[in-house]
C-alpha cells in the first residue's frame, strides 16, 4: 500500500516495490495530468482527462431557457482513466489511515483480515454511491411516474450529475481489478471477487452505452443499500462475533431487492420499450430499441439475479449448518452427566455385599481344619 513508511526498501521495479509504492506512482501520473492544465499547449488534452466531455445545449419548446446536457463518446475513456487513478489513491488512503489502524487493534487472522479490508473498502464506496444516487433520484419523477423509465427513449441526453456518476462508477470497478494485485488478495478469493467486479462493469457500462441510465440508476441505488448493510454487518461481526442481527435484516432486504430488480426490468423491457413509438436500431441516434437487444438485456439481468439468489441460498444454508453444529456442541458440553438412581445404587451395593459374603463363606475359600 502507498504512503507507508518501510524500514527495508525492496529492489526498484520489483513486485514488492510496486505493491508498496503503487499509490505514490499513481499520484505522480495524476499530478502530471493536472499540471497539464497550466500550459496552453497541453491544456486541451488535460481537460479531456479531468472534465466530462460531449456537452450539448438543448432547447425546450415550452420554456425559453436552454439546458446543458451531456452525451457519451470515445473521449470518455480518457476521463475514466483519470478517475481510475483517483480511485486507486483514495483506496490506498482508506487502507492506510483507517482500515490498517483498526486491524492492529482487532488482531484478526489472515482470512478475517482480508475480508475485513474488502468489506471496509466496499462499505465506504457503497455508502458514498447510495447517498449520491439517492440525491440524483430525488430530482427525478420516477416516484410518481414509473413510465419515466422508458418514456422518451432513447435517453441520450444526461445531466452532469448522471454522467459523472456513471463515469465514477465505471472507474471504481475498473480500479478494483489492479487492486487484486496491489492488495495481495489470496488466490482462493480472486475468482469470487473477479466475478462480481466483472458483473458490475458489464451491467453499468451496458446501461451507460445503451442509454438505459435511468433504469440503471434506479436499480443501483437499492442494490447498493443492501450491499452496504451486508458489509457493515460483516465489519461489526469481525469486531464482535455476537453482533449478527444485521445479517437478518440484510437477508430480508436482499430478497426484496432481487424482486424489485426483476419487476422493473420486466416492466421496462417487456412492456415499456416494446410499446414505444420509437422502435429501431441507430448508433448515431443512440437508439437500441429492438427485440434482440431488449431480450438480451432482460436475459442478462435475469441470469445475474438467479446467480445471486443461488449464491445467497448457499450462503444461508452454510450459515444454518454452522449454527446447528455450534448449538449441538453447546448442548453436549452444558448437559450434566447422567447419575445413577438410588434404586440402582442400592442394587449395586447389595450385589457387591453378596459377592463379598460369598467370597468369605465359599467352601472353596475355607481351609480344611487339621485333625
Amino acid at each position: 500500500m502507498g504512503f507507508r513508511k518501510k524500514n527495508k526498501s525492496p529492489p526498484v521495479l520489483s513486485h514488492e516495490f510496486v505493491i508498496q509504492n503503487h499509490a505514490d506512482m499513481v499520484s505522480c501520473v495524476a499530478m502530471v495530468i493536472l499540471l497539464g492544465l497550466m500550459f496552453e499547449v497541453t491544456a486541451k488534452f488535460a481537460i479531456m482527462f479531468i472534465t466530462v466531455q460531449y456537452n450539448v445545449t438543448h432547447t425546450f419548446d415550452d420554456r425559453p431557457e436552454s439546458g446543458n446536457f451531456y452525451q457519451y463518446g470515445p473521449k470518455d475513456m480518457a476521463t475514466v482513466f483519470f478517475y481510475v487513478l483517483i480511485a486507486i489513491i483514495l483506496h490506498a488512503l482508506i487502507q492506510e489511515y483507517v482500515l490498517d489502524k483498526i486491524n492492529r487493534r482487532l488482531h484478526l487472522s489472515k482470512t478475517k483480515h482480508s475480508k475485513f479490508n474488502e468489506s471496509g473498502q466496499l462499505a465506504a464506496f457503497y455508502l458514498f454511491s447510495f447517498i449520491w444516487g439517492s440525491s440524483i433520484l430525488t430530482g427525478e419523477e420516477f416516484a410518481t411516474n414509473p413510465t419515466f423509465l422508458w418514456e422518451g427513449y432513447p435517453h441520450n441526453h444526461m445531466v452532469f450529475q448522471v454522467k459523472f456518476f456513471y463515469i465514477c462508477q465505471i472507474a471504481y470497478w475498473i480500479h478494483a481489478l489492479p487492486e487484486l494485485y496491489f492488495q495481495k488478495v489470496r488466490k482462493e478469493d480472486i475468482p469470487r471477487q473477479l466475478y462480481y467486479i466483472c458483473l458490475y462493469i458489464f451491467h453499468i457500462a451496458g446501461a451507460y452505452v445503451l442509454n438505459l441510465h435511468r433504469l440503471g440508476l434506479i436499480l443501483l441505488v437499492p442494490h447498493y443499500l443492501v450491499e452496504l448493510l451486508f458489509h457493515a454487518s460483516r465489519l461489526f461481526y469481525f469486531s464482535d462475533e455476537n453482533k449478527q442481527k444485521g445479517f437478518t435484516l440484510w437477508a430480508l432486504l436482499f430478497v426484496i431487492a432481487r424482486l424489485l430488480t426483476l419487476t422493473l426490468s420486466v416492466l421496462t423491457f417487456g412492456f415499456g420499450l416494446s410499446r414505444t413509438e420509437n422502435q429501431g436500431f441507430s448508433i448515431a441516434d443512440g437508439n437500441f430499441n429492438v427485440l434482440t437487444i431488449r431480450f438480451s438485456c432482460l436475459a442478462a439481468i435475469c441470469l445475474t439475479q438467479a446467480w445471486m439468489m443461488w449464491k445467497f441460498i448457499n450462503f444461508q444454508l452454510k450459515k444454518w449448518r454452522e449454527h446447528s453444529q455450534i448449538q449441538a456442541t453447546k448442548k453436549r458440553v452444558i448437559s450434566p452427566k447422567s447419575k445413577p438412581s438410588k434404586k440402582d445404587s442400592t442394587r449395586g451395593s447389595a450385589a457387591n455385599g453378596v459377592m463379598k459374603s460369598d467370597d468369605r463363606t465359599s467352601p472353596r475359600a475355607r481351609k480344611p481344619k487339621a485333625s
